[in-house]
């Protein structure tokens, strides 16, 4: 059985995210999940700089299983667990071995895995710190973690457009996109989490659409609508997103009449600490004198 946090007392809505996904998976998930595909590509390249093997692998935060395929496919993975929030998510995946978890309580023992990986979902967490140390719990020593989550400027034309529309047409405005992470707070993350030797990224990809309505039917379809527990529960009005589309159209344009959409990609990687690993050295150790450099 699948436990979630109780959706009220939290940032998001953990099973309106569960209940999206599985209607996305329902819906044209061939069309819309291509961003998945791509970034749990990039993600699993990252490996092929690192000559070890994993015997066991987690993918958490699943969906239908695109980081796990290609972790599988290049040869660094002997054998995978997929794990999702959703159930139906699960049902799509071809993963020989499928677990419904939520990232917020993993029911794994410690020290299960060899390499846990985390595809664009862990930005859906209430407590980002909280799972981070879970995950680390769950490898055993100098086992790695990887993983992609959306970063703060992610959608932010969408943002700025939506609340300008809203604050001009109705004088006030309601939570409409989730606070993403700040990739300058990602490597403490990893660190406070108790991950050695932490490392972060960033890559910017931009997709265009034909306009906002488009954008917002492939957010729909990528079940990544807005889950915040403070969103407007009633249906936003057709002015306020005329306007909104009006005036995304009117700022961000380019000379094709696409409008852009930025999703910023924070890449994340560390390792469980292990004695075999390099250690700094304690303050006064050093053996050159920086006058000799200087």
């Amino acid at each position: 059985m699948m436990t979630t946090a109780p959706s009220d007392s939290y940032l998001f809505d953990r099973r309106l995210i569960a209940a999206r996904r599985g209607r996305a998976i329902r819906g044209d998930w061939a069309r819309h999940g291509f961003l998945f595909d791509e970034v749990a590509d990039r993600l699993a390249e990252r490996l092929l700089d690192i000559t070890q093997t994993y015997e066991l692998a987690l993918d958490l935060g699943a969906r239908s299983g695109a980081l796990g395929r290609y972790l599988i496919g290049n040869g660094r993975v002997k054998q995978l667990v997929t794990a999702d929030l959703s159930a139906d998510m699960l049902k799509a995946s071809t993963a020989s071995a499928v677990v419904s978890a939520d990232e917020e309580f993993l029911p794994f023992k410690a020290e299960s895995f060899d390499l846990v990986g985390s595809n664009l979902s862990l930005h859906w967490t209430n407590d980002l710190p909280g799972s981070l140390v879970q995950i680390r719990r769950s490898l055993k020593p100098d086992g790695l973690f990887i993983a992609s989550l959306f970063g703060i400027e992610t959608l932010n034309e969408l943002k700025s457009c939506l609340v300008e529309a809203e604050l001009e047409v109705r004088g006030g405005m309601s939570p409409r996109i989730s606070p993403f992470t700040d990739v300058r707070d990602a490597g403490s993350l990893l660190q406070r989490a108790g991950f050695a030797l932490p490392v972060t990224d960033v890559d910017v990809i931009t997709l265009k659409y034909q306009n906002a309505f488009a954008l917002m039917q492939e957010l729909r379809g990528m079940g990544e609508a807005n889950a915040l527990v403070e969103r407007q529960k009633t249906m936003t009005g057709r002015t306020v997103l005329m306007r909104a589309a009006e005036i995304y159209h009117e700022k961000f344009a380019g000379e094709d009449g696409l409008i852009p959409a930025t999703f910023q990609i924070i890449y994340l990687t560390g390792w469980a600490p292990h004695e075999s690993q390099q250690q700094p050295l304690r303050p006064g150790a050093g053996q050159t004198n920086l006058k000799d450099i200087l």
